[in-house]
């Protein structure tokens, strides 16, 4: 029930997808509105330290979950899939991980680069390492911006071939996701 097998996901693996799923967008859509903050916002702190603490908590989380990755075995593809879906399926989720990856570490530099660290809710605080090279919160700052929007593309198409799955293609790609098959 806790882990996967061979015919579906495991509770854990569909709770931090779950999970992951909404923190992607909430700090995507969270990030998209912060940069339309004024300095006489009263946001215009707060919510940068609320986007940097759930970004540190989905980096963990992240590594959680590749970690369960590598500890479970995956289900099997459906017998119904076409071998460039479960190709396809596999490049998405990959340019999936190394985005959320890029995106992290970006933010990491954006945020560490004037030497401060990060506090993550006010708990405890991740060090900073400082500018490692010149330039690097306005460098890390066009790569976190564009691999967020890459990550936001990807996530849009996996919705749209998960819906594919269930709607037309009328099989259980998206209900395993949801719910642990028998």
């Amino acid at each position: 029930m806790f882990r996967n097998t061979e015919k579906s996901y495991g509770v854990i693996a569909i709770l931090v997808h779950w999970i992951s799923a909404m923190a992607v967008i909430g700090l995507f859509a969270a990030g998209v509105w912060m940069v339309e903050l004024t300095y006489y916002s009263s946001w215009y702190k707060t919510a940068p330290d609320l986007h940097k603490s759930v970004g540190i908590v989905l980096f963990v989380l992240t590594m959680v979950r590749i970690a369960w990755k590598f500890a479970n075995p995956k289900p099997a593809p459906l017998t119904e899939h076409k071998s460039w879906e479960v190709k396809a399926g596999h490049l998405a989720h990959g340019a999936i991980y190394l985005l959320l990856l890029l995106i992290m570490c970006s933010g990491y530099l954006i945020s560490t680069a004037d030497g401060r660290g990060i506090a993550v809710f006010n708990l405890f605080e991740v060090p900073g390492v400082g500018e490692l090279f010149d330039s690097q919160a306005d460098i890390a700052g066009l790569v976190h911006q564009f691999a967020a929007y890459s990550l936001i593309g990807l996530v849009v198409i996996h919705m749209l071939g998960a819906f594919k799955h269930h709607f037309f293609d009328k099989d259980s790609t998206l209900v395993r996701m949801i719910t642990v098959l028998k």
